[in-house]
């Protein structure tokens, strides 16, 4: 079965979100391509790079709890407003950094730093308005348009990228990102206001505390941040891609690499609709995360780039069928009075593994190779995945059939 598109059909202002949040995110893609590259371009090593991860963990940790305590306490159209206008700036001071005789370095940790920050609040803000935005019998096509809106810009966004790298510099790249952030202002802009959240709670630590404790109670949750974090934490792979792209092409090679995981995912994404007739929904999302190892393998001993990218490209699908069923649990599951609270604890469960595994995956790879830092990471992702299953029997067992309290009705 294809994707279901009737949601943008039918309701305008999900509609503006999600066209403005599209271009948005392809923007923050190639810039997602240009950080690594110019950061190895100045220092010509793998460590630097993986410690990019070190640096923007930080403020992932502690602005996705702060956001998400946020998002449910005040206007999150609004927050969405300020979030995208700060990461607007950031785009600029890498543009203007870049411009410089010789781009500072600093300057480029302290702006990732600092626009991580502002993701957190960002994330909440967003999924926290889309489950308003939409009826609770449109969750799964939802989860489905925005992981087709991610993985759009996660193969468009890299390959642009490593185009405006070649032709331009890593300044052209930036200031693309720049200006992409203008139409996501205008669509937020043009939506209608939102209603006021349900919740009565101040911001602040007992709001963390509350939504910490919320996750902890209920093992659907737990087993997606966990799964997750595993997986990505030991497996993922891509701040080497510099690094290897260099005998494989140099930028351009970069942004194919950078675009190669999303390939397969914008693929599996299209043919999504059997998603909704799998009710074993834990399940899932442990037997993707073992495969997208067994692909990370298979793409460190890859000889060539051709094959490195088609290994990439089966990772890249695992991991959205990964990212599908714990969308869906999510929606499914969780009050929309503590759906920016989660949506922080869910924003720091995807980033930090990635976070996490690049800093691990440059550190490996400084101290060995590319390529034994890759296939051990990929070995150590299947067997920290198949230990999850056993550790985690209620997340093993999970079947949908919880579903989100609040309606909407139709717009057009």
């Amino acid at each position: 079965m294809l994707i279901d598109l009737s949601p943008l059909r039918r309701y305008r202002d999900y509609r503006l979100l999600f066209m403005g949040q599209l271009v948005s995110f392809l923007g923050s893609m190639i810039t997602y391509v240009a950080v690594p590259y110019q950061v190895y371009e100045l220092t010509q090593s793998n460590l630097m790079v993986g410690l990019l991860g070190t640096v923007q963990l930080v403020p992932v940790l502690v602005f996705g709890l702060v956001g998400g305590t946020v998002a449910d306490t005040m206007d999150r159209r609004k927050l969405l407003l300020a979030a995208e206008a700060f990461m607007c700036l950031g785009a600029l001071g890498f543009t203007v950094n870049s411009l410089l005789p010789k781009p500072s370095l600093a300057a480029i940790f302290v702006i990732s730093a600092l626009t991580q920050a502002a993701n957190g609040f960002h994330r909440p803000a967003m999924d926290a308005m889309t489950q308003k935005l939409v009826q609770t019998k449109d969750l799964p096509a939802i989860a489905a348009l925005g992981s087709f809106r991610g993985t759009v810009g996660m193969v468009a966004g890299p390959a642009l990228g490593g185009v405006l790298i070649a032709a331009g510099g890593t300044k052209l790249a930036y200031f693309v990102d720049f200006v992409s952030f203008f139409f996501a202002l205008a669509m937020l802009w043009m939506m209608r206001q939102m209603p006021p959240p349900e919740t009565a709670h101040a911001p602040g630590l007992a709001s963390v505390l509350e939504g910490l404790r919320y996750a902890m109670r209920r093992p659907e949750l737990i087993g997606t941040y966990v799964v997750d974090i595993v997986a990505m934490t030991f497996a993922f792979p891509t701040a080497l891609f510099p690094a290897m792209a260099e005998g494989w092409g140099g930028a351009t090679a970069a942004g194919a690499l950078f675009s190669a995981m999303s390939v397969g995912s914008l693929v599996l994404t299209a043919f999504s609709g059997w998603t909704g007739r799998v009710r074993r929904r834990g399940a899932a999302v442990v037997i993707a995360a073992g495969l997208w190892g067994v692909a990370m393998v298979a793409f460190g001993l890859a000889p060539n780039l051709p094959l490195a990218l088609f290994f990439l490209g089966l990772a890249g699908a695992a991991d959205m069928v990964s990212g599908l069923f714990r969308g869906v649990i999510w929606n499914e599951t969780i009050p929309n009075e503590m759906r920016g609270r989660m949506a922080g604890i869910e924003m720091i469960s995807y980033l930090s593994g990635p976070l996490i595994g690049n800093a691990r995956a440059g550190w490996i790879a400084s101290l060995t190779s590319t390529r034994v830092s890759i296939t051990s990471g990929g070995i150590l992702c299947v067997v920290g995945v198949i230990l999850c299953g056993f550790l985690l029997p209620a997340f093993w067992r999970y079947t949908s059939g919880l579903t989100a309290p609040q309606q909407v009705s139709p717009e057009t």
